[in-house]
């Protein structure tokens, strides 16, 4: 099922891990000067692309300068783990079994660091996420375990765990 969603879906891998493929980018963008200031340039209204996370794999911590909408659509439940400014860890359970504290859809607020893996027992999660202002790479930071450490002390073994750098 993995491989036939990949060649399907036509996904890439993600540069902080798993695949994807972005399924929309909107016509009319939003003026740089009518951005917040954390932005670099003009940016889509909205964008959304297909993710797909296999057991053993992870979506790495970073973080970016918009509203990122998760949606799940196939395979087992996804940890999406996610480090507010304030210090506060959140786990968000995307999956079909709203009975266990699963959801469907849920938001990752702009600025927060966010990670995500497969649930245990979970072979992959294929799930969808939207943009709003739209997706840049350039609003894409990847963190340093050792710099997100040192602000959460905290989280380290979950920091260490589901970074790359």
């Amino acid at each position: 099922m993995i491989q036939e969603l990949i060649t399907t879906f036509q996904l890439l891998p993600h540069p902080e891990g798993g695949y994807y493929k972005e399924t929309y980018r909107s016509a009319g963008s939003i003026a740089h000067n009518a951005l917040p200031p954390v932005f670099g340039g003009d940016r889509s209204y909205s964008t959304a692309i297909y993710f797909l996370l296999e057991q053993g794999n992870f979506s790495a911590f970073h973080r970016i300068e918009s509203d990122e909408l998760w949606h799940f659509y196939a395979g087992g439940s996804l940890l999406v783990h996610v480090l507010n400014p304030a210090g506060e860890l959140h786990t968000i359970k995307l999956g079909a079994d709203i009975a266990n504290g699963e959801t469907f859809q849920a938001v990752v607020p702009a600025g927060s660091w966010f990670a995500s893996e497969t649930a245990p027992g979970t072979s992959f999660s294929f799930v969808g996420c939207t943009v709003a202002p739209g997706f840049d790479f350039s609003d894409f930071e990847l963190a340093k375990a050792n710099v997100l450490s040192a602000a959460y002390p905290q989280y380290t073994a979950l920091i260490e765990r589901l970074c790359r750098q």
